[in-house]
């Protein structure tokens, strides 16, 4: 199984740019956050002629998630039980079955600051999101949890902590929410970085941050065990964050076999 995980940032301003990359790739299993893109007007027939079958979760301009699949596509669910709101739930989660592997496309909330409402609202998302992934592992499970976590889970993710030092995506409280549901028995999936010491995945569009690798890794696989096991390798496809008009985002790429690999991660 060839998994990717991708906040493209509008599905429909990045069309051209998803389907190229989804023929040069191919990938079996792709998860999308931040389509912004009603449901109704998921291209799904774009993305049907190169062999994929959509599950999305959207509800307009803002946030939206999406599994796209050539592999099967089953046991769809959107959001998850006891998901908090901001005020009302958001379209932030859809999980589907693979080819037996359960998986999970989320978009975690920004946070903002950290003392703005929408922080505290990020963790008891994340808290509530734990829940969730545990009363669906068990023994055996094949599951991965794949996003844009919006936290970079130690320093080495960010290309400067001290200017972060105040801003959210570092905090101890963030980097311990995601350190919870690594507690689950979940296992990241740390890809090459393919440039540089640092597999970061996300560069702000200003100042010429991706040009310089000024980035952050916060677009995260987490698998369980079983699936973690069959993980070959892992890689954050840079190419994909060049040229005309890219997400501020580059894709994570990762290639399982049913045969468990000898490397772990």
């Amino acid at each position: 199984m060839r998994l990717a995980t991708w906040n493209v940032n509008s599905v429909k301003a990045r069309l051209p740019r998803l389907l190229d990359w989804l023929a040069g790739t191919e990938p079996d299993v792709v998860c999308l956050q931040e389509t912004k893109c009603p449901d109704g007007a998921f291209p799904v027939a774009e993305v049907g002629d190169l062999g994929y079958t959509v599950a999305s979760h959207s509800d307009g301009r803002w946030n939206g998630v999406a599994i796209l699949s050539r592999i099967g596509l089953s046991d769809v669910t959107v959001g998850f039980p006891g998901e908090p709101g901001f005020p009302e739930p958001e379209a932030r989660a859809i999980a589907a079955t693979c080819d037996g592997v359960r998986v999970w496309s989320v978009y975690v909330p920004n946070g903002r600051t950290p003392d703005d409402p929408h922080y505290a609202y990020k963790l008891a998302w994340l808290a509530a999101l734990r829940d969730a992934l545990d009363a669906e592992l068990t023994d055996g499970t094949a599951l991965a949890v794949c996003g844009d976590f919006n936290v970079a889970p130690t320093d080495d993710d960010v290309w400067d902590p001290a200017l972060f030092a105040t801003s959210t995506h570092v905090t101890p409280a963030e980097r311990a929410a995601l350190a919870a549901l690594r507690d689950l028995g979940l296992v990241d999936v740390v890809p090459t970085p393919m440039k540089g010491p640092h597999p970061f995945t996300y560069w702000d569009y200003r100042a010429g941050m991706f040009h310089q690798n000024k980035g952050m890794r916060i677009d995260l696989v987490y698998a369980s065990a079983p699936f973690a096991r069959t993980v070959r390798s892992a890689y954050v496809d840079r190419e994909a964050r060049k040229g005309r008009s890219p997400s501020d985002h580059a894709p994570i790429v990762v290639d399982a076999s049913p045969t468990p690999s000898v490397e772990t991660f």
